[in-house]
């Protein structure tokens, strides 16, 4: 499959075949392709918590208005954004540096220009926390579901659900915000889909401000 079949192919589904697995290898191999997604000064800040266990998917569609997808769908991807990936010592971000030191691309007596850079960049305000672990997260989750599509998978992505009942419910820190939830399996036999719904056309993308 080319990108355009992808994106062609790719749809969200709502209703899963429960007795079809998705295998680890597979899962595996669609999160290492997704984590070649390009994000903020590589800063990577995303995570994922992979939900199998009936009663871990049974706690979290009773918070995310009780969609049978939750639990028809053999893993559930609780997408995590992390606020503060940019901070010192945040372990991505001194793995980062580390690995920049390594290959060249920065050298020790950078260090302090790089700190001033991301802080200036995404802790200028909580919004700006926000706005950089979500917007590369998304990036991220928008990979995983392409490259879902080009294995043989489906997805649905999700927002709705309580999202501090769910961060309390499985213990998630407060450095996270939580951008999607994405069911992930395959199709329910038999399952006829509508038609693709409409998409904005590139006259209707394009916009400019006059003064």
């Amino acid at each position: 499959m080319n990108f355009k079949e992808i994106t062609e192919k790719r749809r969200s589904i709502n209703f899963f075949d429960s007795q079809r697995d998705v295998s680890e290898e597979t899962l595996i191999e669609i999160v290492d392709m997704a984590a070649k997604t390009p994000s903020s000064f590589n800063l990577q800040p995303w995570n994922l918590m992979v939900l199998r266990e009936p009663e871990a998917k049974e706690k979290l569609r009773k918070l995310a208005w009780d969609q049978p997808k939750v639990t028809e769908a053999p893993v559930v991807l609780i997408v995590l954004a992390d606020k503060k990936g940019w901070a010192d010592g945040n372990p991505v971000f001194e793995k980062n540096w580390n690995q920049m030191l390594d290959s060249g691309g920065m050298t020790k007596d950078q260090r302090g220009w790089f700190l001033e850079a991301t802080q200036s960049l995404y802790n200028w305000s909580s919004d700006a926390n926000l706005a950089f672990a979500a917007k590369n997260a998304g990036f991220f989750a928008m990979s995983l579901m392409y490259a879902a599509t080009e294995v043989g998978l489906e997805t649905h992505p999700m927002d709705g659900f309580d999202h501090e009942a769910v961060k309390k419910a499985f213990n998630i820190p407060d450095n996270f915000w939580i951008p999607l939830l994405l069911a992930v399996g395959y199709k329910k036999p038999d399952l006829e889909l509508h038609p693709p719904k409409w998409r904005k056309s590139y006259k209707e993308i394009v916009v400019s401000f006059k003064e």
